[in-house]
């Protein structure tokens, strides 16, 4: 569970805003118990002294990094999964875990690019459309066979998510139907409607 960041977008650490009196963090910590055998809680370096968690790194690669040292060797699976996405579902963790014991190296959620997306270059001018039937916006939690995990983090890359990662590797990734309510929070906006979430409001 990566919980690491300092939230720059949001405004401050956002995995410790409140959703109906819990933490953000609490959120997806509770659903990632449920699925797995353990959870490693990645959290910034204090607050991992005090919640009895591993403390991350300057980058999110880098926590993901400390959280791998910590998961016994001896494990299979290995899931990440942002903090930052508290409505993630025991059925989506299935999901992923089940495509990697058939056979993939990796799996991630999913869910179809519904805007057209343009290329541009440095100056804003568009240079090019892909297709958006070949693009999905993906999310966590990422499933991976645990060795390749660790191999593709053994020369400490960079990534903006680990299934990059595994890719660059040569890894099969493949996508599973992702979840609408699996929404990142990064803005105010987003904590409001998970608020009203919680509530039943939306």
């Amino acid at each position: 569970m990566v919980a690491a960041g300092s939230g720059t977008r949001f405004g401050s650490p956002k995995q410790f805003a409140l959703i109906n009196e819990r933490r953000i963090v609490d959120w997806a910590v509770e659903t990632a118990r449920i699925a797995s055998d353990g959870v490693v809680v990645v959290l910034p370096a204090d607050q991992a002294q005090r919640e009895g968690g591993v403390a991350g790194g300057a980058t999110r690669s880098a926590s993901v990094r400390c959280g791998l040292a910590a998961v016994p060797k001896d494990a299979t699976i290995i899931c990440v999964h942002d903090a930052a996405r508290p409505f993630a579902s025991e059925y989506l963790f299935d999901e992923v875990i089940d495509s990697v014991c058939t056979g993939a190296d990796g799996a991630v959620p999913g869910l179809p690019v519904v805007d057209t997306i343009k290329f541009i270059d440095a100056a804003k001018v568009i240079k090019s459309t892909p297709d958006r039937n070949q693009l999905v916006a993906v999310q966590t939690p990422q499933a991976f066979r645990a060795n390749v995990l660790r191999q593709a983090h053994s020369n400490n890359p960079e990534g903006t998510d680990d299934s990059t990662l595994v890719e660059t590797q040569g890894g099969k990734v493949v996508v599973v139907m992702g979840d609408p309510l699996n929404r990142k929070i990064t803005t105010p906006e987003d904590l409001n409607w998970a608020r009203a979430i919680s509530r039943g409001e939306v």
